[in-house]
């Protein structure tokens, strides 16, 4: 099966289903940035779950980025939705050599749907398993697109005890004075899930920055703390 049966099998699954009705809210919630089918999750899973499965003897690392492009350029965000769960499901198969199309997905038709869903299906785990990856995060940390910059920010939400405290808090610190919304809340988000791990480490270093942090992040880094005063 090539990329392109691959997708268009997966639009004979889901188009069917087009509901416009349901579709206008999901709109509206996403801000009207991004056309929907009106799929919501539990009625999308079920749909794609045994295309993805019967991808598995054709899902070499190829195959995966030239199917994830050709499903991210399709309109609708179910679609995107797809792209998600196919790496997803097949990041194992995944080396250095898809970062590239990582950071493709990231820059293109963003939003914190899309951006959130390749960090914590792929990016997370992939920089976890390839701990080479963390120097393109460093990059990324420092870029211009303020998206990049919240993917490096969070890409150590499931490495839980082999977190890089030095690097997170790093990450933090140089992005603080940024005043875009989803740079202040990744930076919250990243240390609130830490501090499960280690909320000694979180309390003290809110306690020394929080003069750079924003109200914002201070407040979701402390979630499941005791408020400093």
């Amino acid at each position: 099966m090539s990329p392109t049966e691959f997708v268009g099998a997966v639009q004979s699954a889901l188009e069917p289903h087009r509901d416009a009705e349901k579709a206008a809210p999901m709109v509206r919630y996403m801000r009207d940035h991004f056309p929907f089918l009106g799929l919501k999750r539990p009625e999308f899973q079920p749909l794609v779950r045994p295309l993805l499965a019967g991808a598995k003897p054709v899902a070499d690392e190829a195959w995966l980025a030239e199917t994830a492009r050709l499903l991210w350029a399709l309109p609708e965000r179910e679609y995107q939705y797809a792209a998600l769960d196919l790496l997803a499901k097949y990041q194992k198969k995944l080396t250095p050599a898809s970062l590239p199309l990582l950071r493709e997905l990231i820059v293109t038709h963003s939003w914190w749907d899309s951006v959130d869903g390749v960090v914590g299906a792929v990016l997370s785990p992939l920089t976890l398993r390839l701990p080479e990856l963390q120097l393109s995060m460093d990059n990324w940390s420092r870029d211009e697109n303020f998206w990049l910059r919240r993917a490096a920010i969070l890409h150590q939400l499931k490495h839980h005890k082999a977190t890089d405290t030095e690097r997170l808090f790093a990450y933090c610190r140089h992005n603080a004075p940024d005043p875009e919304f989803f740079i202040r809340k990744a930076i919250g988000w990243a240390l609130r899930t830490y501090a499960y791990t280690d909320p000694l480490a979180v309390q003290a270093f809110v306690e020394a920055n929080k003069a750079q942090l924003s109200t914002l992040t201070v407040r979701e880094a402390l979630k499941h703390l005791t408020p400093i005063s």
